[in-house]
């Protein structure tokens, strides 16, 4: 059932859909689209007001830079790796115009930890929402470097933080293709009490 409406944020919900990174090109947004996508991703549910995650902006010769680092790190931890998928780890960062490294920053215990993750995870969905309401394609991925102790510590992530994952964002070279959403009722249930 597809629900007509003429609600521009409800029909971005229910229309949006990422779009993988290798189909990415320029251009990306200008620094006041970035911004606008910036300060959508940080209006978000924080209990206790603590903003605990952060964003790096990745674009440009940034990307190069970036990509050496983790290329790098790469080929320490797998020495036999082909030249081919080492020429993609050095680029990994460089697929689309900008890269958003998501990450936590929690300082506090007053509130657990897993409320303030839950936090992190919004700015991320907000990011990829803002994105597309601006005519661009994102797409958020957790890769390897996602769990590798010395790209948290090349990003400057504290033991306790996380990467929330990488946010790429670009203009299509094609158009995404829509794939199976799950049926409501296999995922929604009605709690009725005792």
């Amino acid at each position: 059932m597809t629900l007509q409406t003429t609600n521009p944020t409800i029909e971005l919900l229910l229309t949006r859909r990422s779009l993988v990174v290798s189909k990415m090109t320029e251009p990306g947004p200008n620094a006041d689209e970035l911004e606008t996508i910036l300060r959508c991703a940080t209006r978000v549910p924080d209990h206790g007001k603590l903003s605990p995650w952060r964003i790096q902006v990745v674009q440009g010769d940034a990307r190069h830079d970036l990509g050496r680092v983790w290329g790098e790190i790469y080929k320490r931890n797998n020495p036999e790796a082909p030249t081919e998928q080492l020429d993609f780890e050095y680029n990994r960062p460089c697929r689309a115009p900008i890269m958003l490294i998501m990450s936590t920053k929690i300082e506090s215990q007053r509130i657990p930890a897993w409320e303030q993750i839950l936090s992190g995870a919004a700015v991320c969905q907000n990011a990829l929402i803002a994105a597309t309401s601006l005519g661009y394609h994102a797409q958020w991925l957790s890769e390897w470097p996602n769990y590798d102790e010395d790209a948290k510590a090349a990003a400057g992530l504290t033991k306790g933080d996380y990467f929330l994952g990488f946010i790429y964002i670009g203009t299509a070279s094609e158009a995404p293709v829509e794939r199976t959403r799950p049926q409501l009722e296999d995922v929604v249930t009605w709690y009725r009490g005792k």
